[in-house]
């Protein structure tokens, strides 16, 4: 495994949750903040806006399940513990043995889809809440099933019957991770990352129980995921928490109307804001992701 430390100075914590042993940073001081990372990175991907984050806040960076250095079970029939409810109740479970039970929340990618859910679901626990580069799981697939395109995909290919993407990406998982990385910046290159932190995420890819994790992370998406949105949807849930959005002005949501219209349907009063960047808005441009996310953040009164 990679041995570089991206974040000099925090405290690394493995915690027993309903999900498995969950890995976790922790490090900053102030009201506390919960960052959650996407596919196909880990708790890793915020290593270049933490350390201005950690002057205001205290950060936990966990590892979703299944990703970077947390547990990654099998799976069940119904997804446990990928389906985005299960990694929610487990990310509380986190912030609950560290002792924050009421935080802010940011989101990437597939972290963001479980901290909205972990906001429908559990709206007592979470001050606010900034979600990066996505739209709602329901009209994502809408998007999908509408237009689909080299950008979405994987959405498709990893939600495929078990086993089968699992080989194909096993055959060369290198390969496969860095064209996604590739793909979705708005350079179509690997120039944004650092190198450590590429490193890191070679060395979970490569772990076919992760791969798989991963794959199961995407079927829940297309199955358990899904339906608790449309039940949302039909039951007219929405989330009352202060919502933030961002998005690269290249990334995955921006093809279509504004991801902001896309979220009135679960987050009628969010804001929003687009910054220069593809998906990966942490690394492809920090400064940018900071300017957007402060002023929400650090705003004295949102309610």
């Amino acid at each position: 495994m990679a041995t570089h430390d991206l974040f000099p100075g925090f405290e690394s914590h493995w915690l027993d949750t309903s999900a498995g042993q969950i890995f976790a940073r922790s490090g900053g001081s102030g009201p506390p903040l919960l960052l959650v990372h996407g596919f196909p990175q880990t708790h890793v991907e915020w290593h270049k806006i933490a350390p201005e984050l950690a002057k205001r806040f205290t950060l936990v960076l966990p590892d979703l399940p299944g990703y970077g250095w947390s547990a990654a079970p099998r799976g069940d029939r119904n997804h446990f513990p990928y389906a985005k409810r299960d990694m929610a109740k487990a990310l509380i479970e986190v912030m609950e043995r560290l002792g924050h039970a009421r935080f802010m929340v940011c989101g990437h990618d597939r972290g963001a889809r479980v901290t909205y859910r972990m906001a429908l679901d559990h709206p007592g626990r979470m001050e606010r809440l900034a979600l990066i580069d996505i739209v709602p799981t329901i009209v994502m697939w809408e998007r999908i099933r509408a237009a689909p395109s080299p950008k979405t995909e994987h959405w498709i290919f990893l939600s495929g019957p078990q086993g089968q993407p699992e080989a194909e990406i096993g055959r060369n998982p290198t390969a496969y991770l860095e064209e996604k990385l590739s793909l979705w910046t708005k350079s179509g290159t690997l120039d944004a990352y650092d190198n450590r932190a590429l490193q890191h995420y070679r060395d979970f890819f490569n772990d076919p129980s992760r791969i798989h994790a991963c794959c199961e992370d995407y079927r829940a998406g297309a199955t358990v995921d899904l339906a608790a949105d449309e039940a949302d949807k039909a039951a007219g849930r929405t989330i009352g928490t202060p919502v933030h959005v961002v998005w690269g002005d290249a990334g995955i949501p921006s093809a279509g109307s504004s991801p902001l219209d896309a979220w009135r349907l679960f987050a009628p009063k969010a804001t929003g804001e687009a910054v220069d960047s593809g998906h990966f808005v942490p690394e492809e441009n920090p400064a940018g992701c900071l300017a957007a996310l402060l002023p929400f953040l650090t705003a004295p009164a949102l309610r």
